[in-house]
């Protein structure tokens, strides 16, 4: 469930050509530009999907999905760290008119996102420092990680060029108040969710 990174391929083909050359071969994984680099993710497994499916509800019960705010998963977020470069985070807090604002190839301008969210497989090290940086210098306000190799949920806010003035790391046990600019109060059960996320035992035989 690792990324894998890819190189600018021969003749100075562009990036997002390659990028989408790679969808098209490979139906379901995850392919994203950060840095100039091309970034394959494998599809992701179920404990990654059902501690997706927990995160979204506190959002959806607090009405944002409805009004000014949509909550998304898989959109595609425009960044500023190259010509080229995009990401596709697990979850946003968006503005309703998003739509307003596509920028290319499936991505939209950052500043319509009030909050991204990773849930990490075996590419923990590029959701903590390699999309934390990106997601800074894009000015997403509130970053949220929850980091299931190290039973941990990360809040990153206050971004400052490409870093995050804030950030706040969370045990099991606690529960996690996100900031009011996302457009609603949301409170996440850590326990909860990384429970979610966490491999289910094989059953013998």
């Amino acid at each position: 469930m690792s990324a894998a990174s890819v190189e600018r391929p021969p003749g100075e083909r562009p990036l997002i050509a390659e990028a989408n050359r790679l969808m098209d071969r490979l139906p379901g994984y995850r392919v994203e530009i950060i840095e100039d680099q091309i970034l394959v993710s494998p599809p992701p497994d179920g404990p990654h999907a059902r501690a997706l499916t927990k995160l979204m509800r506190p959002f959806l019960a607090a009405g944002l999905d409805d009004g000014p705010t949509e909550v998304l998963q898989g959109v595609g977020l425009w960044l500023p760290t190259g010509t080229e470069d995009y990401a596709i985070p697990d979850l946003a807090v968006v503005d309703a008119d998003i739509d307003d604002h596509l920028v290319g190839n499936n991505s939209y301008d950052p500043v319509v996102l009030r909050l991204v969210l990773e849930v990490t497989s075996g590419n923990w090290k590029t959701d903590l420092k390699t999309k934390a940086a990106a997601y800074a210098e894009a000015g997403i306000p509130v970053y949220v990680i929850v980091d299931r190799r190290h039973q941990r949920l990360h809040v990153l806010t206050d971004p400052a060029g490409s870093e995050y003035a804030g950030h706040r790391v969370h045990s099991p046990g606690e529960s996690v108040a996100l900031p009011d600019s996302i457009g609603a109060k949301v409170t996440l059960d850590v326990d909860e969710v990384l429970r979610a996320g966490r491999p289910q035992p094989r059953p013998d035989g």
